[in-house]
């Protein structure tokens, strides 16, 4: 018998390197999806510069408004690096 879990979802990691500058409109496309559950934006370096815990509920509630502050937030990140990396956790 094959039961779903609570919390028994598979989740792997995407890495991508973006121009600063393509930040936000790439974090926006990614809440978009529904199925990322954590980014990470790294500099170069690989330090991190923010991490974004993302939920279900906020994304299928469509509350992209409520994320104004941290699109604000990236995007001056992404103003002050030339590139960065981005770890996307996503779920099956």
């Amino acid at each position: 018998m094959d039961e779903h879990r609570p919390g028994s979802e598979q989740a792997w990691t995407e890495r991508v390197e973006i121009a600063g500058s393509e930040l936000v409109e790439r974090v926006k496309e990614l809440v978009a999806k529904g199925n990322v559950r954590r980014v990470i934006v790294r500099n170069e370096e690989g330090d991190v510069l923010m991490e974004i815990p993302l939920t279900a509920g906020v994304v299928v509630g469509g509350a992209l408004a409520l994320a104004y502050p941290l699109l604000a937030a990236l995007g001056a990140v992404g103003a002050l690096v030339a590139r960065v990396r981005v770890d996307i956790v996503r779920t099956d």
